[in-house]
Order: C-alpha cells, then structure tokens, then sequence
C-alpha cells in the first residue's frame, strides 16, 4: 500500500498501545435475482497518539464483524510520521481520487482544526495543534487516504538534515 512514498517505515503493532476511531460505516447493497443482500462496509483509523497511525477497511454482513475486520486491516498498515512539538514540521498537500487535504503546522494553544475524516487520523497520530482543510470529495475513504498521503510525505528535520549532508542548525538557519 506505501510502495510510492520513500523512506515509509512501517510499524509492527506488538507492545504498542494502540486506540482505535471509527470514521464510517456504510450499508451496501447487492442486487440479487432472489432480492436484495445488504452489508456493511467499516473504515477505522488506529494509532498510539505519539506518531503510529494505521488505516483500515472492513467489510461483512454484519456492522460489529466489519468494524472488527477493519480494525485488524489497519494494525496491517501501520506507518510512524514525524511529529514535531505536537504538530507537523511543514506544510503539505495530500490527494487520493477526488479528494485533496491541506494539512499546516500551527503553534501551541491551537487545537485541531479539522472535520470528520482528517481529524480522525490527525488525532490518531498525536498531533495535538494543526490547521487544515479538505477540498473536493468528501467520501471519508478518499480523505483518510488523501491525509495518510499527506503525512507520509512529511520529512523530520533529521532526515532533511541526513539528506542534504548538513547539520540541523543549517536546516533551520538556512
């Protein structure tokens, strides 16, 4: 699932405290010739609140079993996001289909201003003061997507450091 994005490290959830945040349920139906099939289709958000975050989707004829296949989905997909001072080190966009996430760092004291689906997985990180805004599509899949494609393209400013061959005091001062 992060084969586009470099430098992704991947989690293994083993030891980790990890609280998990329903972000939709939807009813599906499929059209039979014997009638209609309903099912439900569950998308979940886990993370440790301290830079682990994992996105899952679940789908089974019962709401509690697809909301538990989910859950088990995302523990798969667990990826670590550099986390500065509780919010992120820059700004960045994100998109995935039609919908596109505009994540800002913002300093302490400012909360996190995000709707539905981004505010699910900013939480779920950790970051405690941020501002952001969802464009396009608000299908609550698109947009955890898009916010995971955004954060996975955040660098700490170690690794900006690391990559350039200078020092930290360098990345900040220019």
């Amino acid at each position: 699932m992060y084969q586009d994005y470099k430098n992704v490290e991947l989690v293994k959830p083993a030891g980790l405290e990890l609280k998990d945040r329903l972000v939709g349920v939807q009813r599906v139906t499929k059209v039979t010739k014997g009638g209609r099939a309903f099912g439900f289709s569950a998308i979940v958000v886990v993370g440790d609140e301290n830079g682990v975050v994992g996105q899952g989707l679940g789908k089974s004829k019962e709401v509690s079993e697809a909301i538990a296949k989910a859950v088990e989905d995302a523990k798969k997909n667990l990826v670590r996001i550099p986390i500065e001072k509780g919010t992120l080190p820059h700004e960045q966009k994100g998109k995935y289909g039609g919908a596109r996430v505009f994540l800002k760092p913002a300093s302490e004291g400012t909360g996190v201003i995000a709707g539905g689906a981004v505010r699910a997985v900013l939480e779920a990180v950790g970051i405690h003061n941020v501002l952001s805004k969802s464009q396009g599509s608000s299908n609550p899949h698109n947009v955890v997507k898009a916010t995971f494609d955004a954060l996975l393209q955040l660098r700490s400013p170690q690794r900006i450091a690391a990559q350039r061959g200078i020092s930290i005091d360098k990345v900040f001062n220019g």
